[in-house]
């Protein structure tokens, strides 16, 4: 007679079972994510950059970087394998301008939380305000010729510290497109701002992906230009939902009224803030000036 043998509920063999069908499921889940990366490294390559005075940046700066990634990740048109921020020239004379030394310095510390945006100091090192049209372009062709030559030279370290890494791992180009706000969008209306040359030429050769604010109507502001309608295609408009109304103007009032902008920029910035005394800052607990200071 054969003896009945009774395994126990919780026995190897089930947990053996339910552990391979563990690793199929896994195995399933794993090759459709290599899937899914590997149709992302066939869509088009984009990348932005931004232009303007960052005197400070303020989270909303880079902000607009992370709304922009967002919506072409989810469209799922394009690969995002960039962003940059080039400060203006000292030559802008904006009132309320810091020195391009501590706005790239301000820069440098906003992003460095970040592992994709990155500053470009090209434009402050030129000789006077540029363009922005010849900003796009300078960027754009650096992109291409490092593209076009296989990463010769290798050793990113001796690239510009803007450029995107793993460029030289395609052959596909990058299309560079010009990242803004819809006032930036507006100023194109202003008479004498902006030549009717650079505009058709940032529109119609790179792009505008411009973030605008629930409410607004920036496709009436299309429609009422020609060039700009000439171009819609090459225009993304992408509402940002979390409205975020802070502003470096809005920035150096406080500080000038000795009132408190915690948590309203970065804590890096507004140390360095407090520290070189940017903007008319007043606080009561501004460190003492030392004979470093003169």
């Amino acid at each position: 007679m054969i003896a009945k043998i009774s395994w126990p509920k919780n026995n190897i063999t089930s947990e053996c079972f339910r552990r391979i069908g563990y690793i199929k499921r896994r195995s399933k889940s794993n090759k459709m994510s290599a899937f899914i990366e590997e149709t992302k490294s066939l869509l088009p390559r984009i990348a932005f950059i931004a232009c303007g005075c960052f005197s400070p940046p303020t989270p909303m700066h880079l902000r607009m970087f992370e709304i922009a990634k967002d919506h072409f990740e989810m469209q799922g048109t394009h690969r995002v394998v960039g962003g940059i921020i080039s400060p203006t020239h000292d030559s802008y004379g904006k009132k309320g301008l810091a020195s391009a030394l501590d706005r790239c310095a301000m820069v440098k510390l906003a992003t460095q939380s970040s592992n994709w945006i990155r500053l470009s100091d090209w434009e402050v090192h030129q000789n006077q305000w540029m363009r922005t049209q010849a900003v796009l372009q300078h960027h754009q062709n650096y992109i291409n010729n490092h593209i076009n030559s296989g990463g010769a030279g290798g050793d990113d370290t001796h690239l510009a510290g803007w450029l995107p890494r793993g460029l030289h791992d395609s052959r596909d180009p990058v299309h560079l497109k010009l990242l803004c706000g819809a006032d930036l969008l507006e100023s194109f209306a202003v008479p004498g701002l902006w030549a009717e040359a650079d505009i058709e030429d940032i529109v119609a050769n790179h792009g505008l992906v411009v973030i605008t604010r629930a409410g607004s109507n920036p496709g009436k502001f299309i429609f009422d230009s020609d060039i700009l309608t000439k171009y819609q295609s090459n225009i993304t408009l992408i509402t940002n939902w979390v409205p975020n109304e802070v502003s470096s103007t809005l920035i150096r009032r406080l500080l000038g009224r000795g009132q408190s902008v915690k948590y309203l920029l970065d804590d890096l910035v507004l140390e360095y803030i407090k520290r070189q005394r940017l903007f008319n800052f007043k606080s009561r607990d501004a460190p003492a000036p030392t004979e470093c200071d003169s």
